[in-house]
């Protein structure tokens, strides 16, 4: 291959003045649940074990280096649905409590979107309960395909109106969908698949309603919303030329795309940020970094060096996932 996943100390991003941000996309890696799942995560990585060298230390290490107050840690890929119902339930229980110990024993450093193993949906419910009621969890995470099914599927309606009554933040992590899992040698799917599969997602929740019906719901989708940004004029013209799809999305497509959450882990490029900033209003971008399998340098850099002005610039790194996270206004002492 001729990338490198390599965990990352090379950077000047953040050293010079700290813009303190809130890096909502940044990768925990249980222990035991690396025990469980070392093989699937190799497999998506290509068999590049570096990732497999996170600890909180590391992560300490990369946000002190690059102006990261607090992240908000999720699993990786395969994350909570893996080899069946009983063993999903454990990896969600083993990845939440972990989470949550990292966020009490550093405080204000550390936030947990709650795993759920979304196909499980009665074992959902009961991980929402746990996870919110007892573990403090600051939002849920779920992935953009399982299996065969996307998560706007009907069959898993109860698990976001239950989001949706508590008002959760909800982080969708693209993930390789089965139907193009090797489709080019030697080209991983994280590379090409991975921004298509977060596009398929966002269009299974507009044509399943979740969007419209779960109104109070925060999504929050990676990587400058994959390929949505340049595909949105082409879906909106589709579901407008269809009169049976009005009920979808009552408010248009256009609409309820404004109103998600991206982050821009790994898409500080000019071309997606222009096609993004072109879709969704400031207000609904986020920092993150998708440490440890991407370096932080790159998306801290080019989002530094983007021809915005300091107001865009720290909406971006702080403020708006505040309005998101407020628990984490004084982790600096440098509140919004």
């Amino acid at each position: 291959m001729c990338a490198s996943n390599a965990l990352p100390s090379d950077a000047t991003a953040g050293q010079i003045a700290s813009p303190h941000r809130i890096d909502v996309h940044h990768h925990m890696l249980p222990p035991e649940y690396v025990g469980l799942t070392r093989d699937r995560i190799l497999e998506i990585t290509s068999g590049d074990d570096t990732v497999l060298k996170w600890t909180p230390e590391v992560a300490m290490e990369q946000m002190n280096q690059f102006g990261i107050d607090s992240s908000i840690l999720s699993l990786p890929v395969p994350g909570a649905w893996f080899r069946g119902k009983e063993n999903s339930r454990k990896l969600a229980r083993i990845a939440n409590e972990y989470g949550a110990r990292l966020a009490s024993d550093r405080p204000g450093k550390f936030g947990m979107f709650a795993a759920l193993p979304l196909p499980d949906v009665d074992g959902s419910l009961a991980e929402i309960a746990y996870a919110f009621d007892v573990l403090r969890a600051d939002g849920a995470y779920l992935q953009t395909s399982y299996d065969e099914k996307c998560p706007g599927d009907p069959a898993f309606a109860p698990v976001f109106d239950e989001l949706n009554r508590r008002r959760a933040i909800v982080f969708v992590h693209p993930t390789e969908p089965v139907c193009c899992a090797n489709l080019i040698p030697g080209i991983p799917s994280n590379v090409v698949e991975f921004v298509f599969d977060t596009t398929r997602a966002i269009v299974s929740f507009l044509i399943g309603g979740t969007f419209a019906r779960c109104p109070d719901i925060r999504f929050i989708f990676c990587h400058s919303g994959g390929t949505m940004p340049v595909l949105a004029a082409r879906i909106h013209g589709f579901f407008q030329s269809r009169s049976a799809l009005a009920a979808c999305a009552p408010n248009g497509v256009l609409h309820e795309l404004k109103k998600l959450n991206y982050d821009i882990a790994n898409a500080t490029n000019a071309s997606s940020l222009a096609a993004l900033m072109n879709l969704a209003p400031v207000s609904q971008m986020l920092f993150g970094s998708d440490f440890p399998y991407r370096a932080v340098a790159p998306t801290a850099t080019d989002w530094d060096k983007y021809p915005v002005s300091e107001k865009i610039r720290r909406a971006v790194n702080r403020d708006n996932a505040l309005k998101l996270f407020s628990r984490f206004g004084a982790a600096s002492g440098n509140e919004a």
